[in-house]
């Protein structure tokens, strides 16, 4: 089983941290991991963060959800655009009764 310390030296010394090898690092940190490798752990963020360690991209999965949920959204938005112009058109064609309607001085 490779170390957190291992990813990181291999990470350091390419350049490169691979998906494969975040998800690794993410496994091993839910376990059991020493000070080591905490620190090694710190080290390849700041890497990271210095540009010295390039991540490999995750693939985006929320993308082809967001445009169903948006497609969805438009969807919905046009059903209630749809019945509030119903509703409109019926309340406009209703018989006014002058009952219903309170009349200023009389």
């Amino acid at each position: 089983m490779l170390l957190i310390q291992e990813i990181v030296q291999q990470a350091l010394s390419t350049g490169f941290l691979s998906v494969a090898d975040q998800n690794r690092i993410q496994v091993l940190l839910q376990k059991s991991y020493d000070s080591d490798d905490l620190d090694a752990f710190i080290i390849l963020q700041r890497a990271i963060s210095a540009g010295d360690v390039k991540q490999e991209a995750r693939p985006r999965k929320s993308s082809l959800s967001h445009t169903k949920e948006a497609a969805s959204n438009i969807k919905l938005a046009y059903q209630i655009a749809a019945e509030i112009a119903f509703a409109a058109a019926v309340a406009l064609t209703m018989p006014k009764n002058s009952q219903d309607s309170p009349s200023l001085g009389t």
